[in-house]
């Protein structure tokens, strides 16, 4: 007996798109086997979790599911009208009287060829037509649906990765500069395979970004923070930090304030035709401990009394 892919995802039939796609995720995140290693259990229910996803977030496969057009595999359903297979009762009358025919074909494993309209049924039946040979309709393998963590990095510049996938495949990846998190890719002919001589499906990877320690994504621009000593910021001068494109040299100006910010000009994402840009926000940090001539010099500053505002 087929399985049941809306309880796979613990769902109820006919549920909707968001419903489906909410519980996959929620699904993998708790199976995913970099999550739960050497589970047979766990990782059972994600590979069935998988191929649930695969066929209901395809609208045109749900709906033909939900119809009992095709079952869980995505192979085609028996269509036939009345209890026997040409319409008629099992105990007499013409087989033909009331027959209604309709083109169906099996998928491959499905233990049975098929047949398309009069031709092949006839065929079939009578042995005429090519010696009985039956013809398989050709069916495009389905889309196979993927989520994977890329380094923040790899968005921000730009990358080619071989990744591995939820179900053990590994695909060579061309990560674009500037992919986001939700966003997905497709994988030409990288999904299941076609049937009767059908091309494959498309892999489709939706992307999850990683965060970074130090950058922080603002559409195509980038923000970070750098400290700089006291002196750097009376005196100003180069200090080095690090960027998309490697340790660069910043110009502090002198008398920088700290929370002031600087902008670094086509340092941000790198996107082919207009890269964005990255902006640094200074942090003035003191020593941890401070000398005595630093104290003396604040005590006897001839403008200690210039007190910032504060809010």
């Amino acid at each position: 007996m087929s399985w049941d892919p809306y309880a796979a995802l613990g769902l109820s039939k006919g549920a909707d798109a968001a419903a489906i796609k909410k519980a996959y995720r929620k699904l993998a995140k708790e199976n995913h086997p970099d999550v739960r290693p050497n589970d047979p259990a766990a990782e059972e229910k994600f590979k069935r979790a998988t191929a649930a996803f695969n066929l209901l977030s395809d609208p045109d496969k749900k709906a033909r599911y939900d119809r009992g057009e095709i079952d869980a595999e995505g192979q085609e359903q028996s269509r036939f009208t009345g209890g026997h297979p040409f319409g008629g009762s099992a105990g007499g009358g013409s087989p033909f009287g009331n027959a209604e025919f309709r083109s169906h074909s099996y998928g491959a494993g499905g233990g049975q060829p098929g047949f398309d309209g009069f031709e092949d049924l006839f065929s079939g039946l009578f042995g005429g037509g090519g010696g009985g040979q039956r013809r398989r309709t050709a069916t495009r393998g389905q889309d196979a649906r993927y989520i994977v963590d890329v380094d923040f990095m790899d968005a921000v510049t730009g990358a080619k990765r071989r990744l591995s996938m939820s179900d053990g495949k590994a695909l060579d990846v061309n990560i674009p500069a500037g992919v986001k998190s939700g966003q997905t890719l497709r994988l030409r002919s990288q999904g299941h395979p076609g049937t009767g001589g059908a091309p494959p499906g498309d892999a489709l990877i939706e992307v999850r970004v990683k965060d970074h320690p130090q950058f922080k994504r603002d559409g195509d621009n980038l923000r970070m923070t750098v400290p700089i000593s006291l002196t750097e910021a009376v005196e100003g001068g180069k200090v080095e930090v690090n960027t998309p494109l490697g340790r660069k040299s910043l110009n502090v100006p002198a008398g920088a304030k700290g929370g002031s910010t600087l902008r670094m000009k086509k340092h941000g994402v790198q996107k082919k035709n207009e890269p964005g840009d990255l902006y640094v926000t200074l942090q003035i940090t003191l020593p941890e401990t401070l000398n005595s001539q630093l104290k003396d010099f604040i005590k006897n500053w001839d403008q200690r009394d210039e007190t910032p505002q504060r809010t």
